[in-house]
């Protein structure tokens, strides 16, 4: 286990508005839109300068996660509201986590200069091979340069910082996979038992069908995110109860 990081960007509220925005992929403008809709906290003043840190670079990234589902702004809005507001920022990170399964993979190209850019630091090859074990970053057949999911490159230079095992993001990478498809047929077949004949009975468009389809599917990754959140903090207390 590597040694606790020193007080960097990542750990302190020292980037600037620039600074965030390109961490997140955004344009100073977006992201001060963002901030007038109370999407993320207000900085730390220091006199007439405004510093921004870790709550603000995942609550953005979450933001960014939650367009790629196709929430509309309002539903954006409503979402993070159901945030506690001291909600941390590895808590919030949770919750993009937990969307990823279900977020279409759209990967940005970039060199491992910008690639380092993005991710605040510099990252050596042991970090790389981390990464890719957990899906957050992949090679093409150009040196240098990868396919990386930058919505989810935050979460995993966290994982880089607390010394996480290679072997663990491979078992985590199996669980999910695992799981996820379980679920996936699962929920496939509760729709087409329960919504599929109702929507054929209706005479809906292909059209329309397909748009209630994607309503449908942030109800089911909410409900999703809810369980896992709260089997996790059943488990902590069932760990909690045998060491007492």
């Amino acid at each position: 286990m590597s040694a606790a990081p020193t007080e960097t960007p990542e750990s302190a509220d020292t980037l600037s508005i620039e600074q965030l925005a390109s961490r997140v992929g955004m344009s100073v403008r977006t992201v001060r839109f963002y901030a007038g809709r109370g999407l993320i906290p207000p900085p730390r003043r220091e006199g007439r300068n405004g510093y921004y840190g870790p709550d603000h670079l995942v609550r953005l990234e979450l933001v960014r996660e939650l367009q790629a589902h196709g929430f509309t702004l309002a539903a954006i809005e409503g979402y993070l509201e159901n945030l506690p507001g001291d909600a941390s920022p590895e808590r919030v990170a949770l919750q993009r986590t937990l969307l990823a399964p279900w977020t279409p993979t759209k990967p940005e190209t970039l060199p491992r200069a910008e690639l380092e850019q993005r991710a605040g630091r510099a990252l050596s090859d042991a970090d790389l091979e981390l990464l890719v074990a957990l899906g957050v970053v992949d090679p093409t057949p150009t040196e240098d340069v990868f396919e990386v999911a930058t919505a989810h490159l935050g979460l995993g230079v966290s994982l880089i910082d607390i010394g996480l095992p290679i072997e663990a993001a491979d078992a985590a990478r199996r669980v999910f996979a695992e799981h996820g498809r379980a679920m996936a047929h699962e929920i496939d077949e509760v729709f087409r038992v329960h919504v599929w004949p109702h929507l054929k009975e209706s005479h809906e468009s292909p059209a329309q069908i397909r748009a209630i389809v994607e309503r449908f599917k942030p109800l089911t990754i909410q409900a999703l995110v809810n369980s896992y959140a709260q089997a996790i903090d059943e488990t902590k207390r069932a760990s909690v109860h045998r060491r007492t």
